[in-house]
């Protein structure tokens, strides 16, 4: 005698069984959609990550500080230097390029050096470059003999732009991102902003730089620089810039029939500026008492008589200042910007980054950032929070991504 299962018992079964296998189906089609979006956010994501892993690095090596073992991967490309000569409309300047060795053809970068007389062998520069390398940039560091000798004046604007034409011509002629730090920030504005370079610049980073160099003077005079909305940002300003002003324009303040007085104080002034306490205290002994007396009075640049100099001396170089000022020429800039400015910074006021942003399209301006990490361009500013380190990285990631995009 066989028993068998009756044919409503067996269609029930599978009736019963159906929505289970159907709910196991959609688990297992959900779980491969979570894994294959999971991959797909990752692929996108991390590029942003890995530039922030970037931008940690690079900042600790600039400060002086360790880097994490787990970021050392990131910064761990071999580098190699060249020295160069490039070929620009004033002339043959000095150069030194920067390349990955693993990536020889690697995304590029033009960072050019502030008013300091080392100009491309300043210590920081050279640790910069060298860090924005390892992360896998060919990184340009061209030579501006005028501020490097403390004059910001309209011919380095060309000498930027000519650079950022010739690494471009080596970057399969594609734009390249361009970095001015101090003065040559807005220099580098002005550059882009002009029709016979603005094709060669990919993006500009201006760091600790000016908008408007008349009022960046009236600053070292009166302590204050007017912020967009009116109100006046008080600091007392560092002697640096008054002094880079006189040095600059030192016959403006020795009447002309002491012309011979010109030579001696330049010296002092110059070893001042170098900080070059030796050089400084050999060039004041060579003094006549009267140029003696002069020199310290133009050292001190809070004497009421030397800053009375000052504020004539702004008066017989209006144009030239205008000619280093990228106000009024920022309305129409296309080229992605990228601000940074020291909140405590007293020799360019962070007031000026923030006539930047207002002056600058919308479309234009990528990030701005007035930070308490910095001071001018140092890593040293006073108390900075946790949130202030981490904006300043991701800051730098942003332009770590730009510049390693294609």
């Amino acid at each position: 005698m066989h028993s068998s299962e009756s044919p409503g018992i067996a269609q029930l079964a599978h009736r019963l069984e159906q929505p289970a296998i159907e709910r196991r189906h959609h688990r297992y089609k959900l779980a491969a959609v979570f894994i294959l979006l999971t991959l797909l956010l990752g692929a996108v994501a991390w590029p942003f990550v890995h530039a922030h892993m970037q931008a940690v690095a690079v900042l600790n090596l600039v400060a002086n500080k360790p880097v994490p073992w787990l970021l050392h991967e990131t910064i761990s490309q071999p580098i190699t230097t060249q020295d160069l000569t490039l070929p620009t409309s004033n002339g043959p300047i000095r150069a030194r390029l920067y390349i990955p060795q693993n990536h020889p053809d690697a995304p590029a970068i033009v960072v050019f050096h502030g008013v300091h007389h080392l100009g491309i062998d300043e210590p920081r520069l050279i640790a910069f470059a060298s860090a924005m390398s390892s992360c896998g940039l060919r990184v340009l560091t061209p030579e501006l003999p005028d501020i490097k000798d403390y004059h910001v004046g309209a011919n380095s604007i060309a000498t930027i732009g000519d650079s950022a034409i010739w690494m471009a011509q080596h970057a399969d002629n594609k734009p390249v991102g361009v970095m001015g730090l101090s003065f040559s920030g807005g220099l580098a504005l002005l550059a882009a902003s002009d029709p016979q370079w603005h094709r060669s610049i990919k993006f500009v980073v201006a760091i600790g730089s000016q908008d408007e160099m008349a009022r960046v003077a009236t600053f070292y005079r009166t302590g204050e620089d007017p912020l967009p909305n009116g109100a006046p940002e008080r600091l007392a300003p560092h002697e640096y810039g008054a002094l880079v002003l006189e040095y600059e324009h030192l016959e403006d303040f020795i009447p002309a029939n002491q012309s011979a007085d010109l030579a001696p104080i330049r010296a002092v002034l110059r070893a001042h500026l170098y900080e070059d306490w030796a050089g400084e205290k050999q060039a004041l002994a060579a003094l006549t008492p009267a140029q003696l007396t002069l020199a310290h009075q133009l050292i001190d640049t809070t004497s009421p008589i030397t800053r009375a100099q000052l504020a004539h001396a702004e008066t017989l170089h209006i144009e030239d200042m205008a000619g280093v000022s990228p106000h009024g020429h920022l309305k129409q800039l296309t080229t992605p910007v990228y601000l940074l400015h020291g909140a405590g910074d007293n020799i360019i006021p962070s007031a000026e980054t923030e006539w930047m942003a207002t002056e600058l399209p919308a479309e234009s301006l990528q990030a701005e950032l007035i930070s308490p990490v910095l001071s001018h361009i140092n890593l040293d500013g006073a108390n900075p929070t946790a949130v202030d380190q981490w904006r300043l990285v991701h800051f730098f990631a942003l332009i770590l991504h730009t510049a390693e995009s294609r």
